[in-house]
C-alpha cells in the first residue's frame, strides 16, 4: 500500500478528464498532492478541474519534468508518445484501479472480488453484487462499470466487500493488484489494436491471478482461459456448463452446483437453478456460475447465493426482451454484444434468428462467427460503417440467408432497420440486435443504439392494430 501522506506536496499527473479522472484528481488533492490534468481536447470537464486548483494541459507536446507519478485513464494506449519519456525515466504510470488498490485504508482493507474477460463482465459483477447484498453485506459494483473505485475505497463508511469489474486496459496499467478472488470469464480476439496482439491482451487479463493469495476462478470450457488457469499460482477453481469435477462449479440437471467450497468435495451443493438465471442463454449460466464461485470464495452461504441469483435484475441492453409482436415474433435488444464473441453467445440462445448486425468491427474477422451460427439465421439486416464486411461473410458462409442493407446513418436508420427485419421474420422467429460491432460510427454508445432499436420497435408495434 501507499501511504496517503506520501502524496503531500508531490506532483502527480492525471491523464483524462472523465468521471474517473475527476475522481482521481479530487482524491489526490485531498491528500495534498499538486495535480496536473491533461487531455487531448479542451472541454467543460477540464475547465471544472482547473477551478479545483489543478493545473490543466490541452494536447501537450510533453509532460512536466518534475512529475513523480502518472495516473492514466484506459484511453491511453501503451505506445502513447507522451508516456514514452516518463516510462524510460522510471516514472510510474498506472491506472485508477491500481491507485485505489494502493490507497486502501486500515490494517484490514475491504476485500475485492474481481471480474474480467472479453464478455459478460458487467452481468457477472452485478449478479455478484446482488448475491453479496442477499447475504447482508454492504457492497457495490465498481470499476469498469462506471463507478470509480477510488470513490468506493475512500468512502467514509467502509464497504464489507467490493464487486469489481476490470477491463484489459485498466489491468495493463496495473502492477500490484492482488484481489481476494478473481474470475476470468472468457477470452476472444478483442481490443487487439490497443494491445498490439492477442498475447498482450491475454497477459493483461491474467494479471489478476499473479498473486498466490488470489483465488483464481476460470472458465475451463474456454481453452485459452483453462491454459492460463493451470498456471495460476494460488488456489484454482474452474467452472463450466457440465457436471463439475471436485474443485469446480457446474451444472447437474437443472441445478447450479458447487464442488469447490464445500465441506465434502465429493458432494455437490446447489447454489441456484437454471430457470432462475436471467438474462437467458448458456453464456449467462456461465456468468452466474462465476458470480456464485466468487461469492462462495468469500464465505457466502449457498442459500444466499441462490436468493441473489433469483433476485437479480439484468442490466439494460443485454438480451433484453423488447416486445413480442404479431404472430409471435420476439424482439430482443443485445446491443451490448459489441464483438463477435458476445454476439455468438447471444445468437446461440435462439433457434431462428433475424439478425440485426453491423457497426465498427475493430479489425476483427467476423467470418468465423457467421459460419458458426449460419444454421440458425433466417434473415439479416445490416447497418453501420463495416456492414459490407458482414454482408460478405454472410455470402460466403450463409448464402441461404436473405440480407437487407441499410446505408443511411441518420436518426431514421434504425426505423428502416426494424421495418426490414419485420418483413423478413416469420411467426416464432426472434429478431435480435446483436451487432458484433462497436456503435460509435452511428451512435454515442451501445446504450443509445439499443434505445433507438427499442423505440423503433415500439413505433412499429403502435402502427399495427394487432400489436397494440
Amino acid at each position: 500500500m501507499t501511504s496517503r501522506r506520501w502524496y503531500a506536496g508531490r506532483h502527480v499527473v492525471v491523464g483524462g478528464t472523465g468521471v474517473t479522472g475527476a475522481a482521481v484528481t479530487r482524491a489526490l488533492q485531498s491528500f495534498g498532492a499538486r495535480v496536473t490534468v491533461f487531455d487531448r481536447v479542451d472541454s467543460p470537464a477540464l475547465a471544472a478541474l482547473a477551478e479545483t486548483g489543478a493545473d490543466v494541459l490541452v494536447d501537450p507536446a510533453e509532460l512536466p519534468g518534475d512529475l513523480e507519478q502518472i495516473v492514466v485513464s484506459p484511453g491511453f494506449r501503451p505506445d502513447h508518445p507522451l508516456l514514452a519519456g516518463p516510462i524510460a525515466a522510471g516514472i510510474e504510470v498506472f491506472s485508477e484501479p491500481e491507485l485505489a488498490w494502493r490507497l486502501r485504508p486500515g490494517p484490514r482493507p475491504t476485500p475485492w472480488l474481481t471480474v474480467t474477460g472479453t464478455n459478460g463482465k458487467t452481468t457477472t459483477v452485478t449478479m455478484l453484487a446482488t448475491i453479496l447484498r442477499s447475504a447482508g453485506l454492504r457492497t457495490t459494483a465498481v470499476g469498469n462499470i462506471g463507478v470509480p473505485l477510488i470513490d468506493a475505497v475512500l468512502d467514509p463508511e467502509p464497504y464489507d466487500v467490493l464487486a469489481v469489474e476490470l477491463s484489459s486496459y485498466q489491468l495493463h496499467w496495473s502492477s500490484t493488484l492482488a484481489p481476494a478472488a478473481a474470475a476470468l470469464l472468457n477470452l476472444a480476439d478483442d481490443h487487439l489494436s490497443w494491445h498490439g496482439d492477442f498475447a498482450s491482451y491475454a497477459e493483461a487479463k491474467a494479471k489478476l491471478w499473479y498473486s498466490p493469495e488470489t483465488v483464481a476462478i476460470g472458465n475451463v470450457s474456454d481453452s485459452r482461459v483453462a491454459e492460463l488457469l493451470a498456471a495460476a499460482p494460488g488456489r484454482r477453481v474452474g467452472f463450466s456448463l457440465h457436471t463439475p469435477a471436485p474443485g469446480q462449479f457446474g451444472v447437474v440437471e437443472d441445478l447450479l452446483v458447487d464442488r469447490a467450497f464445500t465441506d465434502d468435495p465429493a458432494q455437490a451443493t446447489a447454489v441456484g437453478t437454471l430457470g432462475e438465471v436471467r438474462p437467458p442463454g448458456p453464456h449467462n449460466v456461465a456468468n452466474a456460475l462465476a458470480a456464485a464461485a466468487l461469492a462462495r470464495s468469500h464465505g457466502v452461504e449457498p442459500d444466499a447465493v441462490a436468493a441473489g441469483l433469483a433476485a437479480y435484475e439484468p442490466e439494460p441492453h443485454r438480451n433484453a426482451l423488447v416486445r413480442v409482436t404479431r404472430g409471435g415474433v420476439t424482439w430482443v435488444d443485445d446491443s451490448k454484444a459489441t464483438n463477435p464473441h458476445a454476439a455468438e453467445a447471444s445468437l446461440r440462445a435462439y433457434p431462428r434468428v433475424v439478425w440485426v448486425a453491423g457497426g465498427e468491427l475493430k479489425g476483427v474477422d467476423i467470418g468465423p462467427l457467421v459460419a458458426s451460427v449460419a444454421d440458425r439465421l433466417v434473415g439479416a439486416v445490416l447497418l453501420g460503417v463495416d456492414r459490407a464486411e458482414v454482408a460478405e461473410a454472410l455470402r460466403r458462409h450463409a448464402p441461404h440467408v436473405p440480407v437487407r442493407e441499410v446505408s443511411r446513418a441518420d436518426d431514421g436508420a434504425m426505423t428502416e432497420v426494424v421495418a426490414a427485419a419485420a418483413e423478413l421474420a416469420h411467426p416464432g422467429d426472434t429478431i435480435l440486435l446483436a451487432p458484433a460491432a462497436a456503435s460509435r460510427d452511428m451512435f454515442p454508445s451501445y446504450a443509445a443504439r439499443g434505445h433507438a432499436f427499442a423505440d423503433a420497435v415500439e413505433k412499429l408495434a403502435a402502427a399495427s392494430p394487432l400489436d397494440r
